[in-house]
């Protein structure tokens, strides 16, 4: 791995074969499996953050059973042998003229763009949000560092209210805010105090989990827990003083205000593609501003020397490291038959997938295509809660994205090896 000097005082263009923006899961996956696949390549990976972090694992660091420190490498030793990395965010981009410029204002051409930066939280969309996150009873496992103080509350809560909440945009993980919950749950009657404890999960959706399949096996675990669930509420703002949570509630006739007051409010903020992305032509407007690709292609549907995969694709599935493991091995054979000039036909299907954790030592393994229908990778019922899907999501998984998936080798068999060993 080479650094590229990102200093004002450089050359101000740069020139790579394959420009990669974004050193997250997918950017480092499909990296390392183009350089597998041909040592020849010319790829540079462009990342701001001299850290890279595996995000799956800080629901565990909430609940009090991952290490935080395990869940952070140096960026550095993530990007693959034989790929360039340039340390710079992305200002613009100028696709016309196969080019990129970086807010330091280097000039970035390439024959081939791949764009991955990953998902943008927009704290600022609730109001109260910001100055009161990481204290006095407000967390959020989506910010860098804040699964400690979850877990600082978690443990140390003595009863009272805690609410749980998800947005009413595209999230990262969309199951993360309700596997905390649950965690929450066990944690509370091992620490004594689930009597005086009330846990609400307060949805901006209609119904718990998007997935007909899994709806009625998570509305079993809430029914057993006393989890109360309120859809259509949507969390507009926070009151730090009174400790209360603002939701706007959508109804038949119309949208109501309700105020819900709390002890503890774990927040999955709204989320958005970056703005660097909506501003620019990759992105279309009528998604919401992602990276406008073909689903099944992972191609742009207007620049065909650019592609796109991972949470800032307009890719109409979940967003989480699990669907980049599959999207990875399309983009790159695509990629490879758009080189040679032939027809792009490996073709993704939209799966993902969400460990959903329902306790200590139990998870639902939720894989789905993009039409909804379970695509399980074990030959067992995908909607039963299962200690060996939780021993997979807490201690294999994060060896094999350190281990496999970040180095581009294949890993199905590994896991499979590992669960049913």
């Amino acid at each position: 791995m080479t650094v590229i000097d990102a200093s004002p005082s450089v050359s101000q263009s740069l020139h790579h074969q394959v420009v990669i923006v974004g050193g997250g899961s997918a950017g480092v996956t499909v990296a390392a499996q183009l350089i597998n696949r041909s040592s020849a390549l010319d790829i540079l990976i462009i990342e701001p953050s001299a850290e890279h972090y595996y995000q799956p694992a800080w629901t565990l660091v909430g609940a009090g059973c991952f290490a935080y420190d395990k869940t952070i490498q140096a960026e550095e030793k993530c990007i693959p042998a034989g790929v360039k990395w340039l340390q710079a965010a992305v200002e613009s981009f100028n696709p016309e003229d196969n080019q990129l410029q970086t807010r330091s204002g280097q000039i970035v051409s390439y024959e081939v763009l791949i764009v991955c930066p990953g998902i943008q939280l927009d704290w600022q969309g609730v109001e109260g949000l910001e100055a009161a996150l990481g204290k006095n009873g407000v967390c959020s496992n989506y910010a860098i560092g804040g699964a400690t103080y979850t877990w600082e509350l978690l443990n140390n809560f003595q009863g009272g209210n805690a609410l749980f909440t998800f947005p009413a945009t595209p999230i990262k993980c969309a199951g993360a805010p309700q596997k905390i919950m649950y965690l929450a749950d066990d944690i509370f009657r091992r620490n004594g105090v689930r009597a005086n404890s009330n846990l609400t999960y307060c949805t901006a959706g209609p119904k718990i989990f998007a997935i007909d399949t899994f709806v009625q096996p998570l509305m079993q675990v809430l029914k057993r827990r006393q989890i109360s669930l309120k859809t259509k509420h949507n969390l507009q703002a926070i009151r730090p003083a009174e400790k209360e949570a603002i939701f706007a509630v959508t109804t038949d006739s119309g949208t109501t205000t309700v105020t819900l007051p709390y002890d503890i409010l774990h927040v999955a903020p709204p989320m958005s593609a970056p703005d660097f992305i909506k501003r620019s032509p990759l992105a279309i407007a009528a998604t919401g501003g992602w990276v406008d690709v073909h689903k099944h292609s992972l191609q742009h549907n207007r620049y065909p020397n650019v592609f796109s995969l991972g949470d800032a694709s307009s890719l109409p599935n979940s967003k989480t490291a699990a669907a980049i493991r599959k999207q990875a091995p399309v983009l790159v054979e695509n990629l490879f038959s758009y080189l040679s000039k032939k027809p792009l036909e490996a073709s993704y299907n939209g799966y993902s997938c969400c460990p959903l954790i329902t306790g200590f030592g139990k998870t639902i393994l939720a894989e789905f295509d993009y039409s909804g229908t379970p695509e399980p990778s074990f030959p067992l019922d995908p909607t039963q809660e299962r200690y060996s899907m939780w021993v997979l999501k807490r201690h294999i998984l994060p060896w094999v994205y350190w281990n496999r998936m970040l180095k581009g080798k294949p890993h199905e068999g590994e896991i499979l090896r590992q669960v049913f060993k």
